[in-house]
């Protein structure tokens, strides 16, 4: 009797372990495969130079912060995504829909318009920042960048995922297919590559120079871009930027390996204060993005603009007197 109670449980686990396996074993190669073609393309196309001693640090913390997660959460997240969608598909909006195309495509849609909030969020709340900082802070924007994510900011991402799921009623084999589109995208905007004709196209769709914009070391554009696949939330909601940042990365934050990066998850957050100034136009960015950052601290409510600029003026002269 308990051989066959041990017997049944085990053939109802692997009824749905099964799926999730074999899903997720062709979504990785997928990935694998993707990845190795941007590399390739980076290598070959790439628009600036590329400083090797930069970029081998970046490859190497991020592609240990993405087996470090791997390990951790990445199972986990994509077991449970799976198993949520087998019990809950039919609950939210769009269980009613019976086709299967139109509710693929609604579901996609929605599911970027969520991605594109959360990541907004992650720029707006200072708890949500402290983790998603780690991802901003690589010094050479490459397509590993994609990975580079604190494990706290993925946990809570797979339960923005899993309201998403309930919420919105998808299938399984759906909420695989819109995991592995969005990481293919995430990639693509990523990489350090020219695509032809990519102001045309980012009418429609996030382009690597949109997301180069996103990643620049100056708050007033690393805050805008937030779309994971299409342009129109930013053009809906007014966060779409096309400026060619001069940094990437995080001002005065270093490139680090991936204890650090851990680590850094953790650190307190600081204003984004830029590198020293060496000119009166240097001294006037520094001053503009430390004001920026007061005036977002307090929602950026009117009537205190003048305040936020004597405030921080006063503080970058005292950190650069020389300027």
């Amino acid at each position: 009797m308990l051989t066959r109670m041990i017997s049944e449980k085990f053939h109802h686990l692997t009824e749905w372990v099964t799926p999730v396996f074999a899903e997720d074993t062709w979504r990785s190669l997928m990935i694998v495969a993707v990845m190795a073609v941007l590399m390739a393309l980076e290598s070959t196309f790439a628009r600036t130079d590329r400083r090797s001693r930069d970029y081998r640090q970046s490859y190497l913390a991020n592609f240990g912060v993405l087996f470090f997660n791997d390990t951790l959460l990445s199972l986990l997240s994509v077991g449970s995504l799976w198993l949520i969608a087998s019990h809950y598909a039919n609950w939210g909006l769009l269980s009613s829909l019976d086709d299967v195309g139109v509710k693929a495509l609604v579901s996609f849609v929605l599911l970027d318009l969520t991605l594109y909030l959360w990541h907004r969020a992650n720029h707006r709340f200072d708890w949500l920042w402290r983790f998603h900082k780690v991802h901003h802070s690589d010094i050479v924007m490459n397509v590993s960048t994609a990975f580079r994510l604190h494990f706290v900011e993925v946990f809570l991402t797979a339960l923005v995922k899993a309201v998403f799921i309930v919420a919105v009623g998808v299938d399984a084999a759906i909420v695989m297919a819109n995991e592995a589109l969005i990481t293919l995208c995430v990639l693509f905007h990523h990489a350090r590559i020219h695509v032809p004709g990519e102001r045309l196209l980012a009418r429609v769709a996030i382009m690597p120079y949109l997301h180069r914009t996103h990643h620049s070391a100056a708050r007033v554009e690393h805050d805008s871009n937030y779309g994971a696949v299409f342009t129109l939330w930013d053009r809906w909601f007014g966060t779409l930027s096309e400026a060619e940042p001069a940094v990437v990365g995080l001002h005065n934050v270093p490139g680090q390996n991936l204890l650090e990066l851990l680590k850094f998850g953790f650190m307190p957050n600081t204003p984004a204060l830029p590198r020293p100034a060496h000119s009166p136009e240097g001294l006037r960015q520094m001053i503009a993005e430390a004001a920026y950052y007061r005036a977002e601290k307090r929602g950026f409510v009117p009537g205190d603009e003048l305040r936020d600029w004597i405030e921080a003026e006063r503080e970058c002269r005292e950190l650069h007197p020389q300027s």
